[in-house]
C-alpha cells in the first residue's frame, strides 16, 4: 500500500519485499493460536455465575455472567461453530476437567449477546499501564452478512443476493485494535470517527487513514481527542488551496504541491496506514469474511468481540520484517 503511484507518470516502483527476522519465535506464536489448552482460573470460574440474583418481579435474573457469554461467543467465533455445537464443545471441556460449572444453553447464548454492553475490544494493549499510543490508523471493509456461496451462484447462474455490514477498525502501531465499529453497509466511512475515537483512552501522536476520511469533521474530530496529533489524511488529486478548508488540510495540499506526494507520504508516515489495512486482512483470514449473527445489535458485538480475539493473538507474538533491498 504505501507509496502507491501511476506508472504513467514516471514512476516505476517494483513491490516491496520484506523479510522476517523472528521466524522462530513466529512459528512458535503461530503454534500456540492453534494449541487447545483447558485451563481455566479460579478467578473464571468464581465468576461464571451471577453471584446477586435479585427477584424484583420483572422476571427471572440472570444466572450467567457476562464474562461467561463473552468467553463462549469467543470460543464460538474461533472455532467457527453454530451456537449449539459451541454448547457442545464448551460443556465437553469442562466435564473432561471436572469443573463445576455449565455453558449457557444456545438460546441464551443468542439472546444475552444482544444485550452485552461491550465498549471496546478486549486485550487491548492499553488495557496494561503507562502505554503511550503512538499513532492510529484505520479503514473499513465489508462483511457478508448472508448470500448464497460462489459454487451455488456459479452451478445455478443466480446473483449473489448478498447483504453486508461494514467494520471499521482503529489499529495501533503495535497491530493492536484499539476500536472497532460494526455498521450499515451504507454509513459513510467519516461518519463513524467520533464513535471509533470515544474507545480509544489514551492521546495518540499521529492519525493515518486514506482519502475517504478528506472531511472537515474528521479533523476537528481527531484534534478533540489528540489535540497535538499529526492528521495525515492525502487530499484529492483534484484539491485546490482554499483559506475555508481546515488548516491540517491545507498544510498537506502545500506540501504535496511543493514536494510532490511521494515526499509527502514518506515524510509524514503515510505508509503506516497499512496496519488498518493488514488488520483486517488477518480478521478475514483468521476469523472469516462472514457474520455468524443476523441481526445488528448482536453483530455489533460479535465484532468487537472478534476484534479482541485478535487482540490476543498479537500478544501472543507478531513477525519482526525488514525491507529487503
Amino acid at each position: 500500500m504505501p507509496y502507491k503511484y501511476p506508472k504513467g507518470k514516471g514512476w516505476d516502483i517494483p513491490k516491496q519485499k520484506y523479510g522476517v527476522t523472528n521466524w522462530a519465535k513466529y512459528t512458535d506464536s503461530l503454534r500456540n493460536r492453534g494449541r487447545i489448552d483447558v485451563w481455566i482460573s479460579e478467578k473464571a470460574i468464581e465468576g461464571w455465575y451471577k453471584k446477586d440474583r435479585v427477584y424484583d418481579g420483572t422476571g427471572t435474573p440472570f444466572l450467567y455472567s457476562d464474562l461467561a457469554i463473552i468467553t463462549c461467543h469467543e470460543i464460538r467465533k474461533v472455532f467457527k461453530q453454530p451456537l449449539r455445537q459451541t454448547q457442545g464443545l464448551i460443556d465437553s471441556f469442562f466435564e473432561s476437567q471436572g469443573l463445576p460449572i455449565k455453558c449457557p444453553d444456545y438460546t441464551v447464548l443468542s439472546k444475552r449477546l444482544a444485550e452485552l454492553d461491550i465498549k471496546v475490544p478486549r486485550y487491548r494493549k492499553t488495557d496494561k499501564p503507562d502505554d503511550d499510543i503512538a499513532g492510529i490508523a484505520i479503514d473499513s471493509t465489508g462483511l457478508k452478512r448472508f448470500g448464497r456461496d460462489e459454487w451455488h451462484q456459479e452451478k445455478y447462474k443466480i446473483s449473489a443476493k448478498r447483504s453486508w455490514r461494514k467494520l471499521h477498525v482503529a489499529v495501533d502501531d503495535d497491530h493492536y485494535i484499539q476500536a472497532a465499529l460494526i455498521t450499515d453497509r451504507y454509513e459513510a466511512d467519516e461518519e463513524v470517527v467520533d464513535e471509533l475515537l470515544e474507545q480509544i483512552d489514551e492521546p495518540f501522536d499521529r492519525f493515518t487513514a486514506d482519502g475517504a476520511y478528506d472531511s472537515h469533521d474528521v479533523y476537528d474530530s481527531v484534534l478533540n481527542h489528540s489535540p497535538n496529533a499529526d492528521v495525515v489524511i492525502p487530499p484529492p488529486k483534484n484539491a485546490v488551496f482554499d483559506e475555508n478548508n481546515h488548516a491540517i488540510r491545507n498544510i498537506n495540499f502545500n506540501e504535496i504541491k511543493d514536494h510532490g506526494r511521494m515526499h509527502w507520504q514518506k515524510t509524514r508516515q503515510y505508509g503506516k496506514r497499512n496496519y488498518s489495512e493488514l488488520a483486517i486482512q488477518r480478521y478475514k483470514r483468521i476469523l472469516g469474511n462472514t457474520m455468524q449473527s443476523r441481526e445488528i445489535s448482536r453483530q455489533k458485538n460479535e465484532g468487537l468481540i472478534g476484534a479482541g480475539i485478535l487482540n490476543k493473538m498479537t500478544s501472543l507474538g507478531m513477525p519482526d520484517s525488514f525491507r529487503r533491498s
